[in-house]
């Protein structure tokens, strides 16, 4: 689910350079302006086109998807003064979720979580930079994104979004990531509530790919969630005054949501390591039962072997192998001690 960091060592700092990854999906330019009583929205080709159309006095959301043009960050990077170092953790996927505070605007990475075509869990980076009246997102691909809400409230005029500023609309996107944690986090709950029921019901089943499986997939998003806190805290405490106070109390939310999310991942991770261990102990049990039994089989067999021993050495002289009742007293004398033995262990409750 998470990408590994292809990083040069020794590179100097700010420098934009592309993964071989990134440099096939060219960039989609989404502009939305909005106002109380305005809104436009459309999809431009170039810096060139949506430079010229920004207007400062609506709320403006610049959304690139795909990071496949250096021109592209260098040109935003010039008009909006962001800082190189910005510019090239946005490249650099693979980032602790953070926020950075400068001068006129705010950095913030996060880590997007959801389905796939193929109901897979999916994860990508998603960049923030968020100014006084501007708010630009950049992500890796866009296709799985979960911003259409946020969208649909914009474009229908519900609630507060479009009589607030950009602050409210990094809220809300920030806020749709956190919650589009929930689905995924329920979705592997409920396979390990299946893993649970195999387990207890049939002791016999190997499910240790499957829990490793879950257990990694948590140790990812746990590395998600944690920082989220943080994120969330630096948000509510931030000092140049882009976010305002009214905001802030929505940003108390994600705080809430992000400490839920951490105890859902923490209290299945702690599931999953219990069914680890019940799952080893019933191995066990189990192990324990069929060696029990065998144990009682051979106690069964051992008086048997010993008078078969003894008429199997054919001496001259034994009376009882010259009697014709010989064969079967000596048959009916082992059966009944093997049914005595087994008749002692049941009420000893060996059996």
């Amino acid at each position: 689910m998470l990408k590994r960091r292809k990083i040069v060592p020794g590179g100097p700092p700010g420098l934009l350079t592309l993964s071989p990854e990134a440099s096939q999906k060219p960039p989609i330019i989404t502009l939305i302006e909005y106002g109380p009583d305005k809104l436009e929205e459309r999809q431009v080709v170039g810096c060139d086109e949506l430079l010229p159309r920004l207007n400062n006095e609506l709320v403006t959301w610049i959304n690139i998807d795909g990071l496949g043009d250096l021109t592209v960050l260098r040109t935003l990077g010039a008009r909006f003064n962001l800082h190189p170092l910005a510019l090239e953790d946005v490249l650099d996927t693979g980032q602790r979720p953070k926020v950075e505070q400068y001068a006129d605007y705010l950095f913030i990475v996060l880590q997007m979580l959801y389905f796939d075509a193929e109901e897979e869990i999916g994860a990508e980076q998603v960049s923030m930079f968020l100014g006084k009246s501007f708010l630009i997102t950049l992500q890796e691909e866009g296709e799985f994104d979960v911003f259409e809400p946020v969208r649909a409230r914009i474009r229908s005029a519900k609630g507060r979004i479009r009589k607030a500023g950009a602050d409210y609309l990094a809220y809300a996107l920030v806020d749709s990531i956190i919650d589009h944690y929930y689905p995924v986090l329920e979705s592997i709950g409920t396979e390990i509530d299946k893993i649970e029921d195999e387990v207890i019901g049939n002791p016999l089943i190997r499910p240790v790919g499957s829990l490793h499986g879950h257990k990694r997939t948590l140790m990812q998003i746990r590395r998600m969630v944690w920082p989220l806190r943080d994120v969330a805290n630096l948000l509510l405490h931030e000092e140049p005054g882009l976010i305002r106070p009214e905001t802030k109390i929505f940003l108390r939310d994600c705080y809430d949501h992000s400490v839920q999310l951490m105890d859902l991942v923490e209290s299945y991770r702690d599931v999953l390591s219990g069914l680890t261990e019940v799952h080893i102990s019933s191995i066990g049990l189990r192990t324990n039962e069929i060696m029990r039994v065998l144990t009682v089989i051979s106690s069964v067999f051992i008086p048997l072997t010993f008078i078969a021993g003894v008429y199997g050495m054919n001496f001259a002289h034994m009376p009882e192998l010259a009697k014709p009742w010989g064969y079967p007293a000596c048959l009916l004398l082992m059966f009944c001690i093997a049914i005595g033995q087994i008749i002692y262990f049941k009420k000893r409750h060996w059996l």
